[in-house]
């Protein structure tokens, strides 16, 4: 069992982490090519945006070149409504992020206490969100929708590959993808409820759990980053 201990409040607390993948295409706009030139401006020469890099993007300037924007916000609060989160994506911190590629990792040390629900904005390239531990393979393409547990080890690979290669990525392939992405309370009952979250699963209060991590079975793992498996901390 994974066990994710989180910040809540000035306390830690626990819950499973969730193999529920939520997943859909939805209808959104094709970004105006004066924005197109601006992301890949930004990926190139403003950023340094290596093979296997997650880093965030400007959002501001991406608002103000994009009129559409509000549509794709809207289709993603739909979506996410027709999944029980009701309003619960309003008032979520949101972020415009690029990726070259993606190695495996969770993000449940920094984010425990939240979901990620991703909305991605480029055209199909041959990439795969891959979750190592579910098995979930989910195509990335323009509309592509994501709710998932931060716990859960995920990359980004090429599609006809079973695990993360920075050769795949190098910066003469076009294959930085561009999304936006919700941090979404773990503890509302909505998201606890769509992604079947479990709470208090395990004692919180021991000396030894005083900040955030995820527990393989009670022991301490990291993410192999070219496989996406679990590995015990030597």
């Amino acid at each position: 069992m994974l066990t994710s201990y989180f910040s809540n409040g000035d306390t830690i607390r626990t819950r499973r982490v969730s193999d529920i993948v939520r997943s859909g295409v939805l209808d959104v706009p094709v970004p105006p090519p004066r924005l197109l030139a601006d992301w890949e401006r930004e990926t190139s020469s403003r950023m340094i945006l290596e093979p296997g890099d997650v880093e965030q993007m400007p959002l501001a300037r991406t608002l103000m070149r994009w009129p559409d924007y509000t549509c794709c916000v809207q289709a993603m609060s739909d979506w996410t409504r027709s999944l029980g989160l009701d309003e619960v994506l309003a008032s979520g911190d949101i972020a415009l992020m690029a990726c070259r590629g993606a190695r495996y990792h969770h993000d449940a040390a920094q984010y425990g206490g939240s979901a990620f629900c991703n909305l991605f904005l480029s055209e199909d390239k041959g990439l795969d969100l891959h979750f190592a531990a579910t098995g979930h393979r989910i195509p990335l393409t323009r509309g592509t929708a994501v709710l998932f547990d931060t716990g859960q080890p995920h990359g980004v690979i090429r599609r006809d590959s079973s695990g993360f290669d920075a050769v795949d990525f190098a910066r003469d392939q076009d294959c930085v993808q561009i999304f936006l992405t919700w941090e979404l309370p773990i503890e509302d009952a909505h998201v606890a409820r769509a992604l079947d979250v479990i709470f208090d699963v395990a004692p919180s209060m021991r000396q030894e759990h005083d900040t955030e991590e995820v527990l393989l079975n009670g022991e301490r793992v990291i993410v192999c980053p070219d496989s996406g498996r679990w590995r015990k901390v030597e």
